[in-house]
């Protein structure tokens, strides 16, 4: 099972993109776990992680969690502004998963 934490500041902004990335995981037949949570919880969740992904309003965020995240091979990236935007569940899936395949 994949194991997929995204953040945002509080962690509601991405909830939709969560939903809509499940969906595409189901039509997929892929098992995953997606997670949203804002940036104060992650290490509530990071032991438990693939990867990381953050949301663009938190793009200032990517060194601070690279950095701290380096040493537990867990690949961190900005989710793409407008797959963001349009809440492409599809596309962000297929792009975790392909981090998470090459890390």
């Amino acid at each position: 099972m994949k194991k997929i934490l995204l953040v945002c500041s509080a962690g509601m902004s991405t909830s939709l993109l969560v939903s809509k990335m499940q969906a595409a995981a189901t039509e997929k037949g892929i098992e995953c776990s997606i997670q949203a949570t804002g940036e104060a919880d992650v290490k509530e969740y990071i032991d438990d992680t693939d990867i990381l992904l953050l949301g663009p309003q938190v793009r200032f965020l990517l060194s601070k969690f690279k950095k701290s995240l380096s040493d537990k091979n867990i690949p961190v990236e900005v989710i793409n502004t407008v797959d963001y935007g349009t809440m492409n569940g599809m596309k962000v899936l297929d792009r975790a998963l392909e981090l998470i395949e090459n890390k």
